[in-house]
């Protein structure tokens, strides 16, 4: 990339910001999430029995066996 080519992309990209927000409109952003599924942990009773994962282990409460595992 040469300095003219990166000037001109500084050149939009300061005009995108300058334009206020009805051009933002026109032209979309892609969504921003603040939360992935992911991460969402299934409400399980409380146990201080055996994992239910690994049942020759005392439960811990590491959360594995109430998410994806990820």
């Amino acid at each position: 990339m040469d300095e003219q080519a990166l000037r001109s992309m500084v050149r939009e990209a300061v005009a995108r910001h300058l334009v206020g927000p009805a051009a933002a409109a026109a032209h979309p952003q892609p969504l921003t999430f603040l939360a992935h599924s992911s991460h969402y942990r299934y409400g399980l009773p409380e146990s201080d029995g055996p994992c239910l994962i690994e049942p020759s282990v005392r439960c811990n409460h590491c959360g594995y066996c109430e998410s994806h595992g990820h």
